[in-house]
């Protein structure tokens, strides 16, 4: 479905620029901008992706991964084809650069009233907007956030973090909690491999976590690209320095896409980086990608005492009383 733009401004010979994304795209007429999803017709910015889905799945909210966010429970998870990064090492390529790289936006048209009755047909506590990057078709989103909230049923982002002010004004008002991946502290790292800044994620992560949205993140540790002691220390000490109550995952690279000749990320180099992030004072670290690591399960930042208990994205148990450590009474941060 077409339809206007939610934040664009006009400019002089019927250019338009979209507010939307840090990329802050000026568009000629019939052109689109980076993510391929927004065109300028006379003068107007619409979106193409407006209730044009290309993946739905309920999904365990683990997977998001949103370990704190209702553990255990499903998450319907939806996508709109098209991306405002071009990461070389996406594992979703398929569908996030197809605007760009085939010049199409598949899927198939739907509306918000009914993503919101198969999120309470499957029982699912949330409605998680992810695969894809979720600004892109930000205002299915912010339509379907808003009615879903009615419903009792929570919405989350799994974004790149490179929003606009505008767009990050607007979080707020329908969305409860958000993972966002700190690939790199490196602004070399963001515009070579992902076609990106680093400091509007920065000031993303910042907003998100000033503005109470439950935040998450995520760096993926790439060899010999963002996985230096000295890098994993930067990241550890930004991420401590939103809060040390943000929990931090830290997930295991593999070959794809358009970065094949790189090794997966050995276990000791992921163990070091979780040292890295209780070092620097982070409560909640844990390591993606490996099965059967113990460090996907939450424990008590008093005591250590298992809290929550996961294989993979199964919980196993859950061992808290009244949101506490039933042990020494430490409140467990998150949303339950």
């Amino acid at each position: 479905m077409i339809k206007e733009a939610a934040l664009f401004e006009r400019h002089s010979q019927n250019r338009v620029q979209c507010l939307l994304c840090a990329h802050g795209c000026v568009i000629s007429p019939a052109k689109r901008g980076i993510c391929g999803v927004r065109t300028n017709r006379n003068g107007k910015l619409f979106t193409l992706a407006y209730g044009n889905i290309i993946a739905e799945n309920i999904d365990p909210i683990e997977k998001k991964p949103l370990f704190h966010v209702f553990p255990g429970s499903r998450s319907l998870s939806i996508a709109a084809a098209g991306c405002n990064f071009r990461c070389i090492f996406c594992q979703n390529n398929e569908i996030s650069q197809m605007p760009r790289e085939k010049g199409s936006l598949m899927g198939r048209e739907t509306s918000s009233e009914s993503i919101i009755a198969k999120a309470l047909q499957s029982g699912s506590r949330t409605i998680a907007y992810t695969y894809t990057e979720p600004t892109v078709f930000f205002e299915f989103a912010f339509d379907t956030a808003l009615k879903a909230r009615e419903k009792g049923i929570g919405s989350v982002f799994v974004s790149n973090g490179y929003m606009s002010k505008e767009c990050l004004e607007l979080l707020p008002l329908f969305l409860d909690a958000a993972n966002i991946d700190l690939k790199s502290m490196n602004d070399n790292f963001y515009r070579h491999y992902c076609g990106g800044r680093l400091q509007p994620v920065l000031d993303a992560l910042k907003a998100v976590k000033k503005a109470g949205i439950w935040l998450e993140v995520t760096t993926l540790v790439i060899p010999g690209l963002n996985d230096s002691n000295e890098e994993l220390k930067d990241i550890a000490r930004f991420v401590a320095a939103l809060g040390e109550e943000t929990p931090w995952h830290i997930s295991r690279f593999h070959p794809q896409y358009k970065m094949r000749e790189r090794p997966p990320t050995s276990y000791m180099t992921l163990r070091t980086a979780y040292d890295i992030g209780r070092e620097a004072g982070l409560k909640y670290v844990y390591i993606g990608n490996i099965p059967g690591e113990k460090t996907e399960s939450t424990f008590c930042a008093v005591c250590s005492e298992p809290l929550i208990e996961r294989s993979g994205f199964r919980i196993n148990r859950i061992h808290l009383h009244d949101r506490s450590c039933p042990n020494c009474k430490t409140p467990l941060e998150g949303i339950f």
